[in-house]
């Protein structure tokens, strides 16, 4: 298992991909910053959506 490459050019081809990965990286985290700030702290829950039933409870005979 020997390859074509010397030490440095495998090292070069590693920083290269780094820096590659790093740029997407920045690329999605500005995408995803570019929505809305959210600062009126208002939820899209606004009420509680529960049954409106009461709960029984039955003693197990047996």
């Amino acid at each position: 298992m020997s390859d074509d490459k010397s030490p440095s050019e495998k090292a070069a081809a590693s920083d290269e991909m780094k820096r590659k990965f790093k740029e997407a990286l920045d690329k999605k985290n500005a995408q995803h910053r570019d929505g809305e700030a959210h600062l009126d702290g208002d939820s899209a829950v606004h009420g509680i959506h529960s049954a409106v039933t009461k709960r029984e409870f039955r003693r197990k005979s047996g």
